[in-house]
């Protein structure tokens, strides 16, 4: 049996997907202000790490619940302008973050952007597929990197713009949330006519051989790809959630200067995400997926070793190299399960940030009981997981 499919009459769609990019950016960069922020919302609540740890679960946990639904309605139900929604509910909880004045309101906050990026993500990973013309590797690191240098643009947000003036400043972010609203719009319209193409195309659909892979092998296939995942984003977590503390602590470097070198780490797993994707097309998905986890083992082993000097450069060498894998690991397993591109993003968007929320959460409670140095010689093992890429398939 042959699987049908939907083709359009077109390319690689580069402005939309340099469009999609650039909200993936505003999103992100806005999202990612939230733990940017956590050491002055720490001292002027008076919180612990582990109330730390819980807004990173209220927002991740979210958006990872949320998300499988999303795509799953999406891919039956094609709605254009919902990218406009979600970044909507971001919106909102950014005004309701600059004026919480309760651990409560922030909660709250961090809850409605974990909607925002829910409805984002697996909505925007179809339209960039809708986009690639055929070049699916590419289309998803184009797409993703935008949201890793949004991410590591929110600690700069933080250092320069609401450290020295206060949470109330965090209102000003809201205009980059509005420009996102603007951006989306134009590529809602753009999807709209793209689906009006190729339903009154001449050639509707074109046959394809479906991927020679059992049922079974499909669902341990994907059972590994979830399990790379948790290595990859539980390791992650210790890093983006709190590098910052961690080189505060044990190097007593100023917030300020903790936040730059969080950013040079969030800047490095950006350029490493634009690569992992063409490599991908070029020599495989599953090569890259082994060596990206897998081979950054021996790097966070050194890390909690490493002098004030190398600390930094090793920290840039892991989200270099780990940072490659999501793309090969969506684009995998989309090519698993063809057809179902909504519900295949949003799941493993979902488990990527259920995994960074509950990470973040778990992390913060043992960071209160064994210290924050002790926390980074626990995580140092987790890559070794990546031995489980040799039961891939190839596909």
């Amino acid at each position: 049996m042959t699987t049908r499919t939907v083709s359009p009459p077109e390319g690689t769609a580069v402005a939309v997907l340099a469009g999609i990019s650039l909200s993936h950016l505003l999103n992100d960069t806005v999202q990612a202000l939230i733990p940017a922020i956590y050491p002055m919302l720490k001292a002027a609540f008076s919180l612990s790490f582990a109330q730390v740890g819980l807004m990173t679960l209220a927002q991740q946990l979210t958006a990872s619940v949320l998300q499988p639904l999303v795509g799953l309605y999406t891919d039956r139900r094609p709605m254009p302008y919902s990218l406009v929604v979600g970044m909507a509910f971001t919106l909102v909880g950014l005004l309701l973050l600059s004026a919480a004045p309760t651990f409560g309101i922030i909660l709250a906050a961090a809850l409605l952007m974990g909607i925002g990026s829910a409805v984002f993500h697996p909505e925007s990973s179809r339209v960039a597929r809708m986009a690639s013309g055929g070049r699916h590797g590419l289309a998803q690191s184009v797409f993703q990197v935008g949201g890793n240098i949004g991410t590591s643009f929110g600690p700069l947000l933080g250092a320069f713009l609401v450290l020295p003036r206060g949470q109330g400043s965090i209102a000003w972010c809201a205009l980059l949330a509005l420009a996102g609203i603007a951006v989306l719009w134009k590529i809602g319209g753009w999807h709209r006519e793209w689906r009006a193409r190729v339903l009154a195309a001449p050639f509707p659909s074109v046959s394809r051989p479906p991927v020679q892979v059992s049922p079974r092998r499909v669902g341990w296939s994907l059972a590994i790809l979830a399990a790379l995942i948790f290595s990859k984003y539980f390791y992650l977590a210790s890093l983006s959630s709190y590098y910052t503390f961690y080189l505060i602590e044990k190097f007593h470097l100023s917030v300020r200067t903790a936040q730059i070198q969080l950013f040079l780490f969030l800047a490095a797993v950006a350029v490493g995400t634009i690569l992992g994707g063409p490599i991908g097309d070029r020599i495989g998905r599953k090569l890259v997926i082994w060596v990206s986890i897998l081979g950054v083992l021996p790097f966070t082993l050194l890390l909690p070793h490493a002098s004030l000097f190398w600390t930094p450069v090793l920290a840039i060498v892991i989200g270099l190299i780990l940072a490659s894998a999501f793309s090969a690991i969506v684009v995998f397993a989309q090519e698993l399960v063809p057809g179902r591109v909504g519900l295949i993003s949003g799941v493993f968007f979902g488990f990527a940030f259920g995994m960074g929320g509950i990470g973040a959460a778990v992390l913060g409670q043992m960071a209160d009981v064994v210290g924050i140095e002790a926390v980074y010689r626990m995580c140092a093992f987790l890559p070794a997981i990546g031995l489980l890429a040799a039961f891939l398939p190839d596909v």
